[in-house]
């Protein structure tokens, strides 16, 4: 048996290891800056392949079929899926357009009575209004709304060049995944494999970190989100509020930006349900109408924040709603909506990273023994509210 041949290759000292590495550091960030628009769309392809991985393979098992035809499958089925959503969704979506701009008409003509209304509304709470020039104040509003009438054609333009480059993105993402998953094969760790000499198990822990982490938002959020959506929808159809599907959606996506977009979705959903005609009722005070919906959306919102999401996300991605909110107005800026929605995971994961590269630094465990903390016991709600009476009973007998 004969012996491999030493290797001719010259080592590398510290000094060439230093240089290539700034050299391709450099490099990297100069492709990062240049291409910096289709960052996101590859990392949503990302994505969307570790989500379609465990259905595909369901479907492998299931037909019995190769795991290339079973991807193609799946695949064609989104395709028809996604087509059919658009053209319903257009149509949908045109004739919103056109009911809104009819109510803004109508409601530029009785804007002067509306904030007449306003401030008599406020008087009733001791608030005056006295102070301010009222003819001003619906000068200006209704400078705004004949602006905006007289803008909206740009507007639709606008929307319309809007959902095509989104369209567009949408294939380009969808292609990238088919191409991504097809590759992978039946493992899902082989849709991104990184060896490196030495480094065999911090690199598995890290991926197994990564795995907790992103599992853990895709599918709570998932779930919130649909959750969301349809408790909004069917809610807000009930009451008879209009553009309930998309106030359900902007619901649902306001779940991804922890303070600022509850706020937001109130605030738009206040003036949709004020200067709305068709009211369930409160016809004549479309005042109590708007707080009557706001707040059930906020008591919706109570218990999605206090009850749902807790038992859903279970605290797994361990960051502050305010790092959360930081890193979302950030990631916007670098990857648009896609940073918003992806900010919760992506703040842990850089913390994640962090944490290891500190500890490495200073020759620290990088995975010390509290990492494995257990999850804080759940308490059941009808546990909490029999506390809390209990607490209450004995307050008064005192």
């Amino acid at each position: 048996m004969q012996e491999p041949h030493p290797s001719t290759s010259p080592r590398w000292n510290a000094t060439t290891k230093l240089v290539v590495a700034l050299t391709v550091v450099t490099i990297v960030g100069a492709l990062l800056i240049r291409f910096h628009t289709i960052i996101g769309p590859l990392l949503m392809a990302f994505i969307f392949s570790y989500l379609l991985h465990p259905v595909a393979g369901l479907i492998s098992r299931a037909t019995r079929l190769s795991w290339r035809a079973s991807v193609g499958i799946l695949f064609l089925l989104i395709v028809i899926l996604l087509l059919s959503l658009l053209t319903i969704g257009g149509v949908g979506l045109v004739n919103q357009v056109q009911i809104f701009i009819q109510v803004l008409q109508e409601n530029l003509e009785n804007l002067p009575k509306i904030v007449n209304d306003v401030a008599t509304w406020a008087e009733k709470f001791g608030v005056d209004l006295g102070n301010i020039e009222l003819s001003a104040v619906t000068d200006q509003l209704l400078s705004l709304g004949q602006n905006l009438l007289s803008q909206m054609g740009s507007l639709i333009g606008t929307l319309a060049g809007s959902a095509a480059s989104f369209l567009g993105w949408t294939l380009f993402v969808l292609l990238v995944s088919f191409f991504v998953l097809v590759e992978s094969g039946p493992l899902r760790e082989s849709i991104l494999k990184v060896e490196i000499p030495g480094y065999s198990d911090d690199l598995r822990r890290l991926g197994q970190e990564l795995a907790r982490i992103w599992n853990a938002f895709l599918r709570g959020q998932i779930i919130i989100f649909v959750a969301t959506v349809i408790i909004y929808f069917i809610v807000l159809s009930i009451l008879n509020v209009n553009y309930a599907i998309w106030l359900a959606l902007a619901a649902g996506f306001a779940r991804f930006v922890p303070y600022v977009g509850p706020a937001i979705n109130w605030t738009v959903m206040a003036l949709v349900t004020y200067f709305q005609h068709d009211k369930l009722f409160f016809e004549n005070d479309p005042l109590y109408f708007t707080l009557v919906i706001f707040g059930i959306a906020l008591f919706i919102d109570q218990i999605f924040d206090n009850l749902v999401s807790p038992r859903i996300m279970a605290d797994a991605l361990r960051v502050h709603p305010a790092a959360v909110l930081v890193a979302a107005i950030i990631s916007a800026s670098l990857l648009g909506v896609l940073g918003v929605v992806i900010a919760a995971p992506m703040l842990a994961t850089l913390q994640l990273f962090g944490q290891y590269v500190v500890r490495k630094m200073f020759e620290l465990n990088p995975w010390p023994a509290h990492e494995n903390r257990p999850a804080p016991p759940r308490i059941h709600p009808l546990v909490r509210l029999r506390a809390w009476w209990q607490s209450l009973r004995r307050k008064r007998r005192r």
